[in-house]
């Protein structure tokens, strides 16, 4: 059993979906219907997109801060996506845990396989859209990347839809509403 695990420890729930499917959007409802999941904010190297804030949305670092806290094992995972790097604080989650709090993490499906390989106790869920071309017109209409960008992100998001059958759940995005009510139903009766 690992330190987090126990009574009194919070529980760790890991979504992860592809770029465009709207996880963003679905998590901030979720966190409106399931108000006690707490959401430690995760560091990456991209540019912050307008509107972002640094320490709300990410904490955005350079290449060689990331580095030099993934080599000094401050993550509890890492990930590059789309050419920039993400990573989870193991401070933020091990303080929310600790305090009881249940942590929602939102990973790529590279970061999802790290915690799955060290015998994470998470609950996992893969967020899916209704379709290859629901989730080719998400990336596009939403116009925050480039055409080489949405490219890019079309190519991986193959890939990791491929990564669905590893975890706990799956929910398809079909409708905001009832893809957060459904996520906060599966959180609530998941036993932790």
């Amino acid at each position: 059993m690992s330190e987090l695990e126990g009574e009194g420890r919070g529980r760790l729930i890991v979504l992860s979906g592809p770029s465009g499917v709207g996880k963003d959007t679905v998590i901030r409802r979720l966190l409106e219907l399931a108000p006690e999941l707490r959401r430690p904010v995760a560091f990456t190297t991209r540019t912050p997109r307008p509107g972002e804030i640094d320490g709300r949305d990410y904490s955005f670092v350079t290449e060689d801060r990331f580095l030099a806290m993934r080599d000094a094992g401050e993550f509890l995972e890492t990930a590059v996506v789309h050419g920039n790097r993400y990573g989870t604080s193991r401070s933020r989650v091990d303080e929310l845990r600790r305090g009881g709090q249940d942590v929602l993490l939102k990973i790529d499906v590279q970061g999802a396989a790290q915690l799955r390989g060290q015998g994470s106790d998470a609950l996992f869920i893969f967020l899916a859209p209704p379709s290859a071309q629901v989730l080719l017109d998400r990336l596009t209409c939403r116009r925050t990347e480039n055409p080489q960008e949405v490219a890019v992100r079309t190519r991986d998001a193959q890939r990791e839809m491929a990564e669905a059958g590893n975890y706990h759940q799956v929910v398809v995005n079909d409708q905001v509403e009832r893809a957060a009510a459904e996520i906060a139903e599966i959180v609530r009766s998941h036993p932790g």
